[in-house]
């Protein structure tokens, strides 16, 4: 092993460094991924909630494109054309590649973050979670971690800085800090010990360990919530401690993170939070996982590392002095009874305020959207459900496992159902593109009942969801009929018309 008692600076986390950037690679390739597959049936010229006509609407609320772009930093006002989305997403995909395979640098870096940026404002609705600002806030500091121009990760002329491993450990505090705070002061659950009694029935996307989570016996439940706590609001605390603080600290929170990964399926969020949460190791915690050249090549780069830049000592000054700055607005909401959950007080998501799961659900309901070829929309008339990828649906379909991936479409229903279709206007744009039969959305289906022709009506009902027992072979929910979420609707219904129009979402003909 090599000697640490005499260590330049930085050099400590030359394989921190590596195993972050590109582990922080991956995330952003799962990221373009999702793009590349659901981008256009989103927010394409055919999407569900189509960029071009957000722009328009962005630039005559803002009174010019300028302004507008001022509040909204994407690429995409230079063009928004499906060829446009088409081609970042490509181009995010192909960079983040490149990360993952070790080649890495501030432009690659730097290129990454602008797009992924723009993607996040590109994305409306469907990109308003908090693991986008984090994928933005992280991307961000990796432009600064990564060298400057040579795409080596292992080089003794720029070793990593360590404001930046400090700068990584920032935003694991606020990551968890955050999200413990939220808890205690959103839903009374968390002081009670008893959230975990619904959390895993009720998230979003159920995976298909969470039924045996939910059945555990409740001291499980129990003991998980203390353990969040710990995790949460004790643990963040040691990243800035003594070397053996810090190390438990990283072991819990990665812990921590592995275990919420096992529960559910919450997209890249909890792979985000292990990642960033490295920079709470150093090499020597890594030493056994080296590869054997790079543990013979180990000692002499350290031995070799020369000191930084004029240049670059000054642009970790600005770095340093403007992430303090900025950082004063995620402290003093951290502090403030009113915490606001997932939250940037500018532009460009550079220091954030985050939170998670700051009230449970205590009751899981889902929207269930049908379609009937039948010319009489009632009771008797062939309803036929539409199937999403890993939206609960069909009781005998198991939950899905997709984590680190997001179906984004799939999430955004799991929220329909806690409001209405007027605060989800999109899912009457959905129901539109059914009935015209546009195949421009079938990416974002696991099946679609009419391959051959479209329906006459859809209609959409909300069921109350519980997952079945255990011992129930071939049926993993039960649910219960309990209301309409909206009637039949026609493409020659009034209503329904009208209400396409307002949103200018109403077509000539018909597709098919």
């Amino acid at each position: 092993m090599p000697d640490f008692s005499a260590r330049p600076r930085g050099a400590d986390y030359f394989f921190t460094r590596a195993l972050l950037l590109r582990s922080l690679g991956g995330i952003y390739f799962v990221a373009f991924l999702v793009l590349v597959r659901q981008g256009l049936p989103l927010i394409g010229s055919r999407g569900l909630l189509p960029l071009g006509s957000f722009l328009d609407v962005a630039s005559r609320h803002f009174d010019s494109k300028g302004l507008a772009a001022g509040h909204m930093p994407t690429i995409f006002w230079l063009g928004s054309s499906d060829a446009v989305l088409e081609g970042a997403a490509w181009l995010g995909l192909a960079l983040s590649t490149l990360v993952v395979f070790g080649v890495a640098n501030a432009p690659i870096f730097a290129a990454l973050w602008a797009l992924y940026l723009s993607f996040v404002y590109a994305g409306q609705i469907f990109y308003g979670y908090g693991w986008e600002m984090l994928l933005c806030e992280a991307g961000f500091l990796a432009v600064f971690f990564a060298p400057a121009w040579r795409p080596r990760l292992f080089s003794a002329t720029e070793p990593p800085p360590l404001l930046l491993v400090f700068l990584f450990r920032w935003l694991t505090f606020r990551v968890m800090f955050g999200a413990g705070l939220i808890k205690l002061r959103g839903d009374a659950c968390w002081t009670e010990l008893s959230c975990l009694d619904f959390h895993y029935e009720t998230q979003p996307n159920p995976n298909p360990l969470s039924p045996y989570f939910h059945f555990a016996p409740r001291f499980t439940h129990t003991a998980g919530v203390v353990v969040n706590h710990l995790a949460e609001l004790l643990a963040p605390f040691g990243v800035f401690g003594p070397r053996p603080a810090r190390l438990l600290a990283g072991a819990i929170i990665v812990g921590f993170q592995v275990l919420l990964i096992l529960s559910g399926n919450l997209s890249f969020l909890n792979w985000l939070t292990l990642v960033i949460a490295l920079a709470c190791f150093d090499d020597r915690v890594f030493f056994r996982l080296m590869s054997a050249v790079t543990r013979s090549e180990l000692p002499s780069l350290r031995e070799a590392v020369v000191p930084q830049s004029r240049a670059r000592r000054a642009t970790l000054a600005v770095l340093g002095v403007a992430i303090a700055a900025l950082s004063l607005n995620p402290i003093v909401n951290l502090l403030s009874p009113r915490q606001r959950m997932n939250y940037s007080w500018e532009p460009f998501m550079l220091v954030n305020t985050y939170g998670a799961f700051g009230s449970i659900g205590r009751v899981r309901r889902e929207v269930v959207l049908e379609g009937t070829l039948s010319s009489v929309p009632d009771e008797h008339a062939d309803w036929r459900e539409y199937e999403f990828p890993c939206k609960p649906g069909d009781v005998h379909r198991p939950p899905c496992l997709v984590t680190p991936y997001h179906h984004r479409l799939d999430w955004q229903l799991w929220f329909a159902a806690l409001s209405d279709y007027e605060s989800q206007p999109w899912i009457v744009h959905l129901a539109y593109k059914f009935l015209r039969g546009d195949r421009s959305i079938e990416p974002l289906l696991a099946r679609d009942p009419f391959p051959e022709r479209p329906p006459r009506y859809v209609r959409a009902r909300l069921y109350r969801y519980r997952f079945a027992p255990l011992g129930e072979r071939g049926v993993y929910w039960r649910r219960e009929l309990e209301s309409e979420y909206f009637e039949p609707l026609s493409l020659g219904h009034a209503d329904f018309r009208r209400f396409l129009a307002k949103h200018g979402w109403l077509d000539a003909e018909p597709t098919r």
